[in-house]
């Protein structure tokens, strides 16, 4: 049985006609913007593709396990790609994908910033580091320091994280402990011009504000 035969077996039938309109990169991508972000307002989640489906939200590697299960369903390589930062910020998840040859990303984010890359890069390298004049501090510092290589889902059986009930946790410690590809040479960190004012301002622009749960 292929992988793709293994996804659509354990789907409901609202999953599969979902994911049989999400037929494209781009398809998946215009999905996942109706999804609100995950603000992880009740604590730390890393949902399956059902859950987030079902609760509409997603952070950013919820949405990459979404998009890269939509693709294996139609029968495309579910692969994810980590970017790793310095201690102070926080990592980011894409999926990828390949059109004609050429590389893009979908991306789940709260910001103008680290979105969706159409397919325009000949090697996953120069699709990640287009993702690094985006990856800033307040303070603007350059904050991007390496990626992974592309992590490829399919070697979990399907049932253990497109629709698995609990947190992922095992998961994210995989994608941690695949070899960092550096984005700097030691030598040139010093020599980071940080990001000029009208670039911070940018990054203040959201999609969606969290909103705090009145009491009752």
């Amino acid at each position: 049985m292929s992988f793709r035969e293994k996804i659509r077996k354990i789907l409901t039938p609202a999953e599969r006609r979902l994911f049989e309109r999400l037929s494209s990169p781009q398809k998946i991508q215009a999905y996942l913007d109706t999804l609100s972000v995950n603000f992880e307002a009740s604590g730390e989640t890393y949902m399956s593709p059902r859950r987030s489906i079902r609760a509409k939200t997603a952070h950013c590697f919820e949405g990459a396990l979404l998009a890269a299960a939509a693709l294996a369903y139609h029968g495309k390589r579910p692969l994810l790609l980590d970017f790793r930062t310095i201690p102070a910020d926080e990592d980011h998840v894409v999926t990828l994908f390949r059109q004609n040859g050429y590389w893009g990303a979908i991306s789940k984010t709260n910001h103008a910033i680290l979105r969706y890359r159409d397919p325009v890069y000949r090697t996953v390298r120069e699709l990640a580091m287009s993702f690094f004049h985006e990856y800033l501090m307040w303070d603007g510092r350059k904050s991007l320091r390496a990626f992974s290589g592309p992590f490829d889902l399919s070697k979990f059986a399907p049932a253990r994280w497109v629709t698995a009930n609990e947190e992922l946790f095992w998961l994210v410690e995989a994608l941690d402990k695949t070899r960092p590809f550096p984005t700097v040479p030691k030598k040139n960190l010093r020599l980071l011009r940080k990001a000029y004012k009208i670039e911070l301002r940018a990054m203040k622009l959201v999609e969606w504000k969290f909103q705090k749960r009145s009491k009752k």
